[in-house]
């Protein structure tokens, strides 16, 4: 495996017609490495420097896959006094199907399945993300996606996503050989740390568009936190 460039190899979880029970394992397991490799704290973090003293909101992420990130940040606005609306977009059906049984999005939030770049607002979410979403993508297609984040989100914008590194590639893969149940786990959770990023990458994605004022700090376990907030 060479570290140095991103690898293109298609996950299976891109692929169609996977059965809903496999989604469903899938988004499970998902949750729970994005809760104890600190995912969800990251997640936070983006949108606590975007909310800031802000007591009502609307964030949406594109590529919402089960949810569990959204969770998170209504959990967040319910401890703190935050009225929050969400939006989760994600083209895979199966994916929003599962999202929707979550008691805590039952409420305050709007999914719609599809392409995210085919979403029109006629009101604006103040925050737009992503998470563990980017790395899907080639980088043209990722370089239209910060424009159109930029575009979209009205006060700005944060992403959640995997340093490509040997270590995290090798520790992952051993994690997920182990405790895993899910075969699109095991399968896609080290490649997806092949097709992450170092932080040249994203310098070179954000400097295509002249996209200036963006914060990119490193986050344990071997993540990428990017945050641009509008008008900087």
């Amino acid at each position: 495996m060479n570290f140095k460039i991103r690898s293109y190899q298609k996950e299976l979880l891109d692929g169609e017609g996977i059965p809903f029970a496999d989604i469903a394992q899938t988004m499970r397991e998902l949750n729970t490495i994005n809760t104890l490799l600190g995912g969800h704290a990251i997640t936070l973090d983006g949108f606590k420097q975007l909310a800031k003293d802000k007591k009502e909101i609307t964030v949406c992420e594109i590529g919402c896959g089960g949810g569990d990130n959204l969770v998170a940040i209504v959990k967040y606005c319910e401890a703190h006094k935050i009225k929050i609306h969400c939006i989760g977009i994600d083209y895979n059906n199966e994916c929003i199907v599962f999202a929707k049984q979550n008691e805590y999005l039952k409420a305050n939030t709007d999914f719609i399945c599809s392409d995210y770049s085919k979403v029109y607002f006629e009101n604006k979410p103040d925050i737009i993300f992503s998470s563990l979403f980017c790395h899907h993508f080639t980088d043209e297609a990722l370089v239209f996606q910060l424009n159109w984040m930029k575009e979209n989100a009205e006060k700005g914008f944060f992403i959640n996503d995997l340093q490509r590194h040997w270590l995290a590639y090798y520790l992952i893969k051993i994690l997920t050989n182990v405790f895993s149940k899910s075969y699109l786990v095991k399968n896609d959770a080290c490649l997806s740390v092949a097709r992450g990023f170092i932080k040249s990458d994203w310098k070179n994605f954000f400097s295509i568009y002249g996209i200036e004022n963006y914060k990119i700090r490193w986050k344990w376990a071997f993540r990428y936190l990017i945050v641009k907030e509008q008008g900087l």
